[in-house]
């Protein structure tokens, strides 16, 4: 079993719930993008288009809200560890927390091939 240190597991957590708020920020601009194509342009295949970003985007969205909660149960764990025990944090380590981040890594690369291509299509309508 692979294990880190508690203060590190804990700083990547604040870093990974800070990265999902600006993801969900940038999703609320992509809609908003999205949107302004889809009222600028009714023929079906761009309507097809739009109905594609609209629906990555609500999945994305998704993820992000899979991956809050799984941040949330650690931070859980780690709150939990510390109550067991609060001396010599700095030198204590706990399960790793891998799974998380092997979906973290996933969902930004999932999420930047997503913008590129929105980006792509916007770039083309706009």
């Amino acid at each position: 079993m692979k294990t880190e240190k508690i203060y590190t597991q804990h700083d990547e957590n604040k870093e990974w719930m800070n990265n999902l708020l600006f993801y969900r920020d940038e999703i609320k601009i992509m809609k908003g993008r999205v949107a302004e194509i889809a009222s600028k342009n009714t023929s079906k295949d761009r309507l097809a288009q739009v109905e594609h970003f609209q629906n990555q985007l609500l999945i994305q969205r998704g993820q992000i809200d899979t991956l809050k909660h799984a941040i949330n149960l650690d931070n859980d764990s780690i709150d939990k560890e510390i109550k067991k025990n609060a001396i010599a944090l700095e030198h204590r380590s706990i399960k790793d927390h891998d799974t998380t981040r092997e979906n973290m890594v996933a969902f930004e690369k999932n999420f930047s091939s997503l913008k590129l291509e929105l980006n792509t299509f916007l770039n083309k309508r706009l």
